[in-house]
């Protein structure tokens, strides 16, 4: 799929029994594939992209054995290359200079830094929280996110060009759009994760292992609407559609974004733009609603989105 498709819930929505996914690609073997992987009671599941399956179905019959088996050592030996020794560190990054244009690689305290918050994240968090945010640093941005918010209440129940029935589905939305501060409420537990000094690349896999099995954990239990989709020390901020939530950890929540010693007006004008730019994700393209049969139920209406075409296209210009 192109970015586009990608990019629209329906295109990605295909959900499918277990039987019928077996079927979409037996040269897949999925059964197979299911009980290594220790997921054994999946009935159903999502096929995001079922022609993807029948492309790889038929290459398994059209390619050999030996041509497979160098795809999946070549895939190990790319995945382990960033965490072996220099000689595999300077091929892995050759590779990717030559893909990317990138002019040096990055600083090695860096890449273990990444590392580390890419396996233990939300241990690291915990630390880098205590030393730069703090729960007063949380009760602060809760109260801008709040006037935001009605900042933002105001500004729909006042626009010109949208109907009254679609301003009260956005106060709705709006109303119950979850606000997630610097770092989760309750921190991941990672002691079944065995960190061994001097092995890299062993704690690479296991920590990839752990991952993996915690998310298959997840599998017919209800979604843990108190996780987050970033570690607390990120630089970064999202909106999740699925969830009506926003997310800014305590990684974006400094200076020059976020200052605890300063004005609100500093703040307002730092993070205030970001807190704004997240919440308006709730009502762009991004924000709309299918109804279980999978067709586009859109929060605003048609007339709406003709007005708002138009102004889009006027900026644009």
């Amino acid at each position: 799929m192109d970015r586009t498709l990608r990019r629209d819930p329906k295109t990605r929505d295909h959900k499918m029994s277990r039987a019928d996914t077996v079927a979409l690609a037996p040269n897949f073997q999925f059964d197979r594939y299911f009980k290594a992987m220790g997921v054994t009671s999946i009935s159903e599941l999502n096929v995001s992209n079922p022609d993807f399956f029948k492309q790889v179905n038929g290459l398994l019959e059209t390619e050999s054995l030996d041509a497979l088996k160098t795809y999946v050592s070549w895939h190990l030996l790319n995945a382990a290359s960033p965490w072996l020794s220099k000689p595999y560190v300077d091929a892995n990054f050759k590779m990717a200079q030559a893909l990317t244009g990138q002019s040096e690689i990055q600083a090695r305290w860096k890449r273990c830094v990444d590392a580390t918050d890419g396996a233990l994240g939300e241990a690291l968090g915990q630390k880098y929280v205590e030393l730069t945010f703090g729960a007063d640093g949380k009760q602060r941005m809760l109260k801008m996110v709040d006037a935001l918010e009605h900042s933002l209440d105001q500004d729909i129940q006042t626009l010109s060009w949208m109907t009254d029935d679609t301003k009260k589905q956005a106060k709705i939305k709006l109303d119950t759009i979850r606000n997630k501060i610097g770092y989760p409420d309750t921190w991941r537990d990672y002691s079944n994760l065995k960190v061994v000094q001097g092995d890299l690349l062993g704690n690479f896999l296991r920590a990839n292992e752990f991952e993996a099995k915690r998310q298959i954990a997840k599998i017919g239990k209800p979604v843990d609407k108190k996780e987050w989709g970033m570690t607390p020390p990120t630089v970064n901020a999202y909106y999740s559609g699925s969830h009506n939530e926003i997310v800014f950890p305590a990684g974006i929540l400094q200076p020059p974004f976020f200052d605890k010693s300063m004005d609100d007006a500093v703040n307002f004008g730092g993070i205030g733009v970001v807190i704004g730019h997240e919440l308006t994700h709730g009502f762009d393209d991004q924000g709309r609603k299918f109804d279980p049969q999978g067709n586009l139920r859109d929060w605003w209406t048609k007339q709406d989105g003709e007005e708002f075409e138009k102004r889009a296209s006027c900026i644009a210009n």
